[in-house]
């Protein structure tokens, strides 16, 4: 064989070579990826042949169901509950991306998962079309009410807000609310036109419904950010504890500044007080103080980091995906542009304003952790799996502890601070108390531009015969005079719509 030849049979080769790698790579490596990718259409066809699993919340009532049609596509996804539970679960389209617990349990649903491997050859030897496995919650369907409810019709008229309620124990999420939501059902209309436009609708809209404002915008807490203050200033002055004098008045102008920072407009503040009184009646001069002359810079700064700040709170099962979108909150600068502590910009972080920024999950799982003796939990959504023939797939969820960022004395005297806040005559959270519960708090106004109304919160717990039973953040964005006892107010209903749920245990 001449050389000519050798070369083109080689070459002929070669191309073969790399033919046999592509055909494989594309049929073994990216199998998963194509079967998976929302437009391919012989997918869709198939996905929609059997009954899609469903979606309960915690009382064992679907949220999201499959309804059988007429169309080529023989079950369409509903949405019984309308825009009750839409942030959490989401919603599954024919020609778009699915979203919330549709998108993350996506391959259980529809029946695709390892775990239901077994499943599907029974399927395969019987002849009988498989099903998709369902999603169980921890969702309590009284409480996610009461929250839908307490944020719809707030008395403030906010538009915009969150709530999140979590059990301090085990980390498990009993309510998520955000503000405003929207109907997930016409986003899975087999009408692809139709759907598309329910997007661009609520796409475009300034409000911004498709948000989840409980895990993936955030915000300036207030006053809330004290409860942070006091647990570093515990824990790295030895002896120091509510009980404690610390300095207060009307109102401290910090180093290198001529600017003083005063209290709210009404709120007495001596200049010795307990730093209890200082958080129950939210003393911002006293809490300045307190960081600047015996916190500083780099211990506030860790303390808020060993709750989770500066990392995203991942959703228990969604840890790598990220997939619900949940951002860090952050404590931002409280540095000059010499690089050097900046006293001004410290006060001002003390009590929540300047850069520091909280998702209303993040102060969700603060008010938790000081409930659970300081122990925080990894939250969750999914209660457990069930196979399309009703029974287990897996076991439970086990709760995760994530961290200890403060210990138990610590815990417990801050319990005790945010207990006198609502219990108090003159707390700022009275409006959260409980009858017959023990219920901890803190409320925050926080500055939001010259221009906008001040944002609204309340993060508490409720606890009875020493047991935690339930945390809570409430967020009223742009709320304005009032807002944070608005939002205590809403705090205490929810709570206590929980603990009624339960039969007062």
């Amino acid at each position: 064989m001449n050389a000519p030849l050798r070369r083109a049979g080689v070459v002929v080769l070669v191309l073969f070579a790399l033919l046999f790698v592509n055909l494989n790579y594309r049929q073994v490596v990216m199998a998963d990826a194509y079967r998976k990718n929302p437009h391919n259409a012989r997918v869709q066809v198939d996905d929609y042949q059997h009954a899609r699993g469903k979606i309960i919340n915690a009382q064992g009532h679907a949220i999201a169901d499959s309804q059988v049609t007429t169309d080529s596509l023989k079950y369409l996804r509903v949405y019984p509950y309308k825009d009750l539970y839409a942030h959490v679960v989401g919603y599954r389209p024919v020609n778009l991306t699915p979203t919330g617990l549709e998108r993350l349990q996506d391959q259980f649903l529809n029946g695709n998962s390892d775990a239901q491997a077994a499943a599907r050859i029974t399927a395969l030897i019987t002849g009988k079309q498989p099903s998709g496995g369902n999603v169980l919650l921890t969702l309590d369907e009284a409480t996610q009410q009461a929250a839908y409810d307490q944020l719809v019709h707030n008395r403030n008229k906010v538009a915009q807000g969150a709530i999140v309620a979590l059990d301090p124990t085990t980390g498990a999420m009993l309510a998520d609310v955000s503000l405003p939501t929207y109907d997930p059902g016409p986003l899975a209309s087999h009408d692809g036109g139709a759907a598309l436009a329910a997007f661009n609708k609520l796409d475009k809209d300034p409000l911004k419904p498709l948000q989840n404002r409980s895990f993936q915008d955030t915000y300036p807490p207030g006053s809330t950010f004290k409860v942070i203050t006091a647990a570093a200033a515990e824990t790295n002055n030895p002896g120091l504890t509510g009980a404690s004098e610390i300095t207060g008045g009307d109102s401290y102008t910090p180093p290198q500044t001529t600017t003083p920072l005063k209290n709210a407009t009404g709120d007495v503040c001596p200049v010795q007080i307990t730093m209890k009184q200082a958080l129950t009646v939210s003393c911002n001069t006293a809490f300045a103080q307190l960081a600047v002359n015996q916190v500083g810079n780099d211990k506030l700064k860790s303390m808020a980091q060993a709750f989770g700040f500066e990392s995203p709170p991942r959703i228990m099962g969604d840890d790598d995906t990220n997939y619900f979108n949940v951002v860090s909150s952050h404590t931002g600068s409280m540095q000059g542009p010499n690089g050097l502590v900046d006293p001004p910009a410290l006060a001002q972080s003390a009590i929540g304003q300047r850069d520091v920024r909280v998702t209303p999950l993040q102060e969700a799982m603060v008010a938790a952790t000081i409930a659970n003796g300081g122990k925080e939990m990894q939250p969750y959504l999914v209660d457990s799996l069930q196979g399309a023939d009703l029974l287990p797939v897996g076991g439970k969820t086990q709760p995760k502890l994530l961290r200890t960022p403060i210990t138990g004395t610590v815990a417990a005297d801050l319990q005790d601070m945010m207990e006198s806040v609502v219990n108090s005559d003159d707390g700022t959270a009275v409006r959260a108390r409980i009858d017959g519960v023990t219920v901890g708090g803190k409320t925050g106004t926080a500055a939001n531009g010259e221009a906008a109304q001040d944002h609204g919160w309340f993060i508490g717990f409720a606890i009875k015969d020493g047991k935690p039973l339930i945390a809570i953040a409430v967020f009223l964005q742009n709320a304005g005079h009032g807002g944070s006892a608005e939002a205590s107010r809403i705090g205490g209903e929810v709570m206590k719509a929980y603990i009624n749920e339960k039969g007062g245990k």
